[in-house]
């Protein structure tokens, strides 16, 4: 008796320690974002830049010359983003209020139709819970926190840099510290290849989605489309919501510029964008992804994203992955990498 009595209070002692724990390191993350978001940053742009230095370095260029040219290759992008976005983003934000003012007169206007039609809704209320200028304020805070971001952006790329020197030997340093366990070192092989595989992809879709999104704009006349079209690029490597929320600010801008019929246009185009990229070409280029649930992976873009903003957004599923695998390599946790897991569907059973 005495002997079970012990055994709940140390398991009851060790779910209250643990707890406290993990309270402790959430608040000190989130104290230590400033320093963590950049360092997240790098390891996300050193892992989809791996490939290319040892794709050069497979061409019998030395790697500290692939490593060099890489990172001439950044400064190049950055200074070609900022020149390309600079002008739209003044613009955007000097009208902005203007944008927020015609909106919300749109609105009116439609809760007026409505009150017309006998229906009766309270548009006063909804607008004060669902007011469409919100939308334009978030994707100005969204590009707002994203232009903080570059303040720090030498200090990632000589991150970047760093992590790419010492990527030959990362595996050997894994090793050291597993000592020589080969089914642990396995298995974070097996993550990283596969971490590196789902940035690569949901690389290449993202700039595929903007890409199409950009030219879209432009064939229809909308303002700011490569604004509206790097936004797309960014947002869609945000899990599930990513691409839909990326679609809001251009069919706005569509209707403040044009009317109805143009918002509902450029809709489509998106709709048609994300089906066929998002929904349909992605899963089968990307089969079983990073092997968590939907519950999981939504659950985890709110909590990374309340803790690291855009960042957090976009890197959660790998950071979750990451826990997962942690959580199976530790005695009398493993009960929580299974329900992080995702089931195994039909598609992907006749795949394997």
């Amino acid at each position: 008796m005495d002997t079970s009595l012990n055994r709940h209070t140390s398991r009851v002692q060790k779910i209250i320690f643990t707890s406290a724990a993990l309270v402790v390191v959430v608040a000190g993350m989130r104290a230590a974002q400033d320093i963590l978001i950049p360092f997240l940053l790098a390891i996300f742009i050193a892992t989809i830049s791996n490939p290319l230095v040892s794709f050069l370095h497979r061409k019998h260029i030395p790697r500290g010359f692939s490593i060099f040219s890489i990172f001439l290759l950044m400064i190049a992008f950055g200074y070609w983003i900022i020149s390309l976005l600079g002008t739209s983003l003044n613009k955007f934000s000097n009208n902005f209020p203007q944008y927020q003012v015609l909106l919300k007169k749109y609105a009116e206007g439609f809760f007026s139709f409505l009150q017309e039609k006998g229906i009766s809704v309270s548009g006063q209320v909804i607008l004060e819970q669902f007011d469409p200028g919100s939308v334009m304020s978030l994707t100005s805070g969204i590009l707002a926190g994203l232009g903080n971001i570059l303040t720090n952006a030498l200090l990632i790329i000589l991150m970047v840099v760093f992590m790419l020197m010492e990527a030959t030997i990362f595996k050997e340093k894994i090793m050291k510290i597993f000592g020589g366990a080969d089914e642990r070192v396995k298995q974070i092989a097996s993550f990283t290849n596969t971490a590196k595989r789902y940035m690569l992809i949901k690389t290449a879709i993202s700039f595929a989605t903007g890409s199409i999104a950009t030219i879209w704009l432009l064939i229809l006349d909308v303002n700011y489309p490569f604004l509206w079209g790097f936004l797309t690029f960014l947002l869609n490597y945000i899990p599930t919501i990513g691409s839909n929320i990326a679609a809001i600010p251009p069919v706005l801008m569509a209707l403040i510029q044009y009317d109805l019929f143009m918002m509902f246009i450029v809709g489509f185009g998106y709709l048609v964008i994300n089906n066929a990229l998002g929904s349909f070409l992605e899963p089968r280029i990307m089969g079983h992804g990073m092997g968590l649930s939907t519950l999981v992976v939504f659950v985890s873009l709110i909590f990374w994203g309340w803790m690291f903003g855009p960042i957090g957004m976009i890197l959660c599923v790998p950071i979750t992955t990451i826990i997962k695998i942690a959580f199976a390599n530790t005695e009398g946790a493993q009960w929580v990498s299974a329900l992080l897991e995702a089931p195994v569907r039909s598609y992907y059973r006749k795949k394997l």
